[in-house]
């Protein structure tokens, strides 16, 4: 065999297996189950729930409006409750995107926040520019809930991604940090 049939050879192998088609690569860690992609309230409600559930330290929600349909119902309430009285240092963070009156409507939630003000906090997304159309839930630095769009419920579960995690709560924290404790979120309803 001739040296230039040997390298027609080679480029023709490789031609080949260009053509055919290529199995996406999964990477081992992903391939656990451990994402979920969520298009229903059900499906979504249960979502919040399993991350809020795995929540060790810190829980950090961005809601628009508090969405009742999630955070005013008792099993995530009950979550939020064992999860703060169960440990010393646990901390919920709450940025809500609009500020609508909250001393008229009833929210189990928010009056859960004002009993327990040690350890739930909520606080208006300040400026224009922190209020986006986003809507999330993190846990610890690890999992996390999250959709595009707030006023749908298809979005992304990821219960142990820590880089992805990290990166939203990063977000969460400048906007945290850049947003003031308001006086109606805080006390009772009168």
């Amino acid at each position: 065999m001739a040296s230039g049939e040997f390298e027609l050879g080679i480029l023709t192998q490789a031609a080949a297996a260009a053509t055919q088609p290529q199995m996406p690569v999964v990477p081992r860690e992903r391939a656990d189950g451990t994402v979920e992609i969520v298009t229903s309230l059900d499906e979504l409600r249960a979502s919040v729930n399993k991350v809020a559930g795995t929540a060790r330290r810190l829980l950090s929600i961005y809601t628009p409006d508090l969405e009742p349909e999630l955070y005013d119902q008792t099993e995530f309430l009950e979550i939020v409750k064992r999860f703060v009285l169960a440990r010393r240092f646990a901390k919920v963070r709450v940025l809500i995107g609009i500020n609508p009156e909250f001393g008229r409507e009833q929210h189990r939630f928010l009056a859960m926040s004002r009993r327990l003000t040690s350890y739930i906090e909520m606080r208006p997304a300040g400026s224009l520019n922190q209020q986006h159309a986003a809507a999330y839930v993190i846990a610890d630095d690890r999992a996390l809930v999250y959709r595009v769009h707030s006023d749908s419920w298809d979005g992304v579960a990821d219960y142990d991604n820590s880089p992805v995690a990290r990166m939203h709560l990063a977000e969460f924290d400048s906007a945290w940090m850049s947003s003031e404790p308001e006086l109606s979120l805080r006390s009772a309803t009168r």
